[in-house]
């Protein structure tokens, strides 16, 4: 089935049709979110690198979140620039699902992440005086790890279920990127099993990794609420706060276009969301994570030399 699958070479992406002179107010708009989301994020990785204050499990978590930003946006955010100029607008069949899995891959990352920066809180908050014999060095440095790897071992399955797909025909995707659901529907096999696996993936993923965070910061609240200190509550729901911002910002945009995929969203609408959680998210984040948190914006202050070094 190799060869009927290799008829096609490239597929063409859309993005988002419209005059010349919209297309480039576009480009000026995207490449501006993109570099203020690569400058925001690469001052926090920066301010968690060289601020030893902040070289805990929490600032540590925080700095590669950060990371995973930069490389998340990256997958999709060039291309989408480079096609805003281009008039082809095609992309190698190749390339196409190289950004699909690297672009899922990072995203799940993230989905992960905010699941190990949950529990972190969760030790911190509910056992303090167990906390610093739990999240050892070795344990937060295999979080770290784990948190990398497992998209890029978990999304092997789907990417490659995907390009084992018949694909003889029409080659244009209505999108801005290689999103799994319209390379599907390109198909020229109705395939439902491989529709089925991905949809049950994604839902798992999701709901699991969703209801980890709730349930860990339903436990921190409890927790918050029986301090004593007023100003202990403060600290820990400040912490909390910003970061239950940003597991809303992304999950609550991503379940809205996976788990129920395909026909019931028109094609604008998942362009949107799809917009809002691969490119506005990731502008969010540091800004969130920034004005909420004292010594985040202490470090900042250090990095761009408007503080004298410690």
């Amino acid at each position: 089935s190799r060869d009927i699958t290799s008829s096609i070479s490239h597929f063409i992406l859309l993005g988002f049709p419209s005059s010349p002179e919209t297309q480039l107010l576009y480009f000026g708009l995207f490449s501006a979110t993109y570099m203020l989301t690569l400058m925001g994020n690469t001052a926090i990785v920066c301010a968690v690198w060289w601020d030893l204050r902040l070289h805990t499990p929490m600032y540590i978590f925080l700095g590669n979140f950060s990371l995973l930003e930069i490389c998340y946006v990256t997958t999709t955010v060039p291309n989408m620039l480079a096609n805003f100029l281009s008039t082809s607008k095609s992309i190698s069949f190749v390339s196409c699902f190289v950004q699909f899995y690297f672009f899922f891959s990072f995203g799940c990352d993230e989905g992960f992440y905010l699941c190990i920066m949950a529990f972190d809180r969760y030790l911190a908050i509910c056992h303090p005086l167990h906390y610093p014999s739990i999240m050892t060095k070795e344990l937060y440095t295999g979080l770290a790890i784990f948190g990398w790897s497992c998209g890029f071992i978990l999304f092997l399955a789907p990417v490659f279920l995907i390009t084992q797909l018949p694909y003889c025909g029409p080659n244009v995707i209505n999108h801005f990127m290689c999103d799994p659901v319209p390379l599907m529907m390109l198909s020229c096999s109705e395939d439902t099993t491989t529709q089925l696996i991905y949809s049950a993936f994604n839902a798992i993923f999701m709901v699991g990794t969703f209801l980890f965070i709730l349930c860990s910061y339903a436990l921190v609240i409890l927790a918050v609420q029986r301090m004593p200190s007023a100003a202990n509550k403060r600290k820990a729901f400040s912490t909390c706060s910003s970061h239950l911002a940003v597991v809303v910002l992304f999950f609550g945009s991503v379940m809205v276009t996976y788990v129920s995929p395909g026909s019931e969203h028109p094609v604008e609408v998942q362009k949107i969301v799809t917009l809002f959680y691969s490119v506005i998210t990731p502008l969010c984040n540091p800004l969130i994570y920034s004005l909420r948190n004292k010594e985040v914006k202490a470090a900042l202050r250090k990095v761009f030399g408007t503080e004298k070094l410690v």
